[in-house]
Order: structure tokens, then sequence, then C-alpha cells
């Protein structure tokens, strides 16, 4: 009767401990990261005098985590290609922006177009003022352009620092997960919630930076970043640190800091990815617009030097440069000093601004602004596609791993129906021993 009374003991232990699972399932059916748990029992056995055993009830071995770690891989490599798309998109929009925002463009066209006007009455006042004035403009658009540029590295800057900073703080946090989880019970609810904060810290890990993942068997994660082969973000309770800089080219680098040692980081993935990319795109804009803002201002004061003024000189330059090629200004005051003539013509000849509009043609300033906007628009259309397929490949890998992760509701509710009627059954059980217990003694 003792026995009657120990199985129905254990299973009322058993059924109420997996009630108080299902219970934590359906609180935590909606919290991100939150990983469907479930016991493990097994039988009481004692062997009888034949050698065989009885079944004396069940007990709770442990906590199960309901997880597949090929498919929270697939998650977090998914959510490095995208990460490192959209981060380098920014940047690409940023380029957009600082390309047309000033309207470069048509204020080259406007000063071409100002110097047609001067050839066609070279001695006119007005003309000359109002090309003046085109240039003024132009010189203002160059270094707005320039300044926009410079100031969206400055922020890629502060992006990529924000980046590592937080990076930094995911190693060090993770370290101190897989210390507990070194410390916690096997299998026990400690270790399937620290299990769950790991994942949730890889997974933003992998936002970052590409990270490739190993597990000893107490669950604790080594982390390396860019790959398989690149240097160790954390081991154990062992975390090292990243850190950022550029060079005055515009070419980013990180490095990781292990030990006394200092290894070469080179992000593949995550935002990381899209910050190298991204520094790459800005300074290839700031190449083609320093060449750009350079010829230009060589072009046009070479052909003042050589052509003559209203009063018969040489022509003194029209534009001076400062720190940056793009930062110009204006030298030329006085529409008088715009060089129409050539050297072997009156004042009233034009020869020196047909020449202009040959060095606009040979040149291709209009051109090549022109195409620097529309690869960087094109860039730009190129990863609005990627990203497309890259945010359906891992929406799948979410829903492939949340259908073995995740809560279902309704499987829950059936979950608590069947163990309130096995923890009703278990008790029905100790009443019916205790009942006979008792009747037994009376009889006696």
């Amino acid at each position: 009767m003792s026995d009657l009374l120990s199985i129905g003991a254990s299973g009322v232990r058993a059924n109420q401990a997996a009630l108080t699972t299902v219970s934590e399932n359906i609180a935590n059916a909606g919290v991100v990261g939150f990983s469907r748990r479930s016991i493990t029992t097994s039988e009481i056995s004692a062997p009888t005098a034949s050698g065989a055993t009885s079944g004396y009830g069940v007990f709770v071995t442990g906590v199960s985590r309901a997880a597949d770690q090929f498919k929270a891989e697939a998650v977090r490599s998914a959510g490095a290609d995208l990460a490192r798309t959209e981060a380098g998109g920014v940047w690409l929009d940023r380029i957009d922006s600082a390309l047309t925002g000033s309207g470069l463009g048509s204020r080259l066209t406007a000063f071409f177009t100002a110097a047609k006007g001067v050839a066609a009455d070279p001695t006119a006042t007005a003309p000359r003022a109002a090309m003046l004035e085109q240039a003024a403009t132009l010189a203002a658009a160059f270094r707005s352009t320039g300044t926009a540029l410079a100031q969206a590295t400055s922020e890629l800057d502060a992006t990529a620092d924000g980046a590592v900073a937080s990076l930094n703080t995911l190693s060090a946090s993770l370290a101190k997960v897989n210390d507990g989880l070194g410390r916690a019970q096997p299998n026990s609810a400690a270790a399937a919630n620290l299990s769950d904060q790991r994942d949730a810290i890889l997974e933003q890990m992998s936002g970052l930076v590409d990270v490739s993942v190993s597990f000893d068997a107490a669950g604790r994660a080594s982390v390396r970043a860019g790959g398989s082969g690149g240097p160790a973000l954390v081991s154990g309770n062992q975390v090292n640190t990243v850190s950022y800089a550029r060079n005055a080219d515009g070419a980013v680098a990180f490095a990781v800091k292990i030990g006394n040692d200092v290894s070469t980081l080179t992000p593949a993935g995550g935002s990381l990815g899209g910050v190298v990319d991204g520094a790459q795109r800005l300074a290839d804009a700031r190449v083609a617009l320093n060449e750009l803002a350079t010829n230009f201002v060589a072009g046009v004061n070479d052909l003042q030097a050589n052509g003559r003024t209203l009063d018969g000189t040489a022509g003194p330059a029209m534009f001076s440069v400062g720190a940056a090629p793009t930062d110009i200004s204006m030298t030329l005051s006085d529409p008088r000093g715009i060089a129409a003539a050539s050297a072997s013509e009156g004042t009233r000849g034009n020869g020196n601004l047909a020449a202009l509009e040959s060095l606009r043609s040979n040149a291709s300033y209009e051109d090549k602004l022109t195409g620097l906007v529309a690869g960087n628009g094109a860039a730009i259309a190129a990863r609005n596609t990627v990203a497309d397929a890259q945010s359906a490949i891992r929406d799948g890998a979410i829903t492939a791993r949340d259908a073995i992760s995740g809560v279902d509701l309704d499987t829950e509710a059936v979950s608590l129906l069947r163990f309130q009627q096995a923890y009703q059954a278990s008790s029905k059980v100790i009443q019916v021993a205790r009942e006979t217990l008792q009747s037994i003694l009376d009889i006696r």
C-alpha cells in the first residue's frame, strides 16, 4: 500500500512540475528569445526477487529546453548578411544626398551657360557680372558637397565607434553568462534561462559582425569574429577587446587585442561589414569629387592666364583652393577681369571663352559628376534588391527556428489540460490508497 502512495505522490510532484513549466511557457509566449521548456522524467524502479524491476513512480530529472543550434546559427548568419547590406546602404544614401543636395551638377551647367553669355557680347558688363555670380555659386556648391561627404565620413566614424563599443559590451555580457552556465546545474531552469540569454546575445553580436560559435558540454559559447579563422572575441570567461581606426585615405581597420597581441579583424558581415563597405564608397566618392574639383579649378585658371581681360592684360586666377580640393573660393571679383579674348585678339574677342567650351567638352566635368551620381544610384538599387532577398532568407530562418523553440499557445493549452488531468489522477491514486489503508486499519 505504501508503494501505491509513493507512486501517487511521485505523479503529483511530476505533474505539478509539468504544470509549472507549461505555465511559464504560456506566460513567456510573447517574449523574444524565450525557448519552450518541458520536463524530463525517469522511472523509479527497484529489483524484485526474480531479478525484474518493479515501477515505483517517476521523478523529475530536469528541465529540457527546445532549441536547435543549427537553426540558430542559420538565423545568425542570415542576420549578419542583412545587417551588412542595410548598414552599407546607409552610407550609399548619404553619398547620394551629398552629391545631389547642393545642386553641383546644375551649378556647373549654369556656369558654362553664363560663359556663353559673355562670349556673345564680350564687352558688356552684365553678362560678365552674371558669370562671376554663377562662378561664386558653383564654388559654394563644391564646398557644400565636399563638406557633406566629410560630415558623412565623420558620422561613419561615430557609428563604427558605437558598434565596436556595443560589441565589446556584448562580449563581456556573454562571458558572464558563460560563467553562470559553468556553475548552473545541468538541465535546470537556471541553465535554460542562461541559455536563452546566451543565444540572445549571440544573435545581437551577429548583427554587429559575422560570428563563428562553438559550445562546450556546459553550453558555454566561444566566439570568433570575421569567420571561423578570425580572432577570438570570447573564450569561456576570457574577453578580448575590439578597436576601430581610419587612415587619411579613408580606409578603415578593426583589430582585436588578445592579451599582449593584436590581431586584425576583417568583418564579412554585420554592421561592421557595412562600415567597411560604406567607408570605401565614401573614400571613392571623395577622391572622384576632389579630382573633379582640382581639374576644374586648374583648367579655368589656366585659361584665364592664357587669355586677355577687357584691359588687355593676362587674366588673373578666378578661383583659389583651401585645405581641401573642394574648399574653393572666388579670387576674381572684377567682371572686367574675365579673360574672354585670346592673346591674339583685341578686347572685343571671345576666343578664350571658346577654349573654355572646348575644355568643358573634353574634360567632361558634368558627365563625370552625372556618372558618379548614377553609379551610386545603381549601387543603391542593387542594395535594395539584395536586402529584400536577404530579409526573406532571414525571416525564413527565424520561422524554422521558432517552429522548434517557439511557444504555440494551442499546444500548451492542450498540455495544460493533460497535466491537470494527470495531476488529478495522481491525487486520486493517493486518495484511494489512503482510503484503502484506512479500511484495513478499521478492520483490525
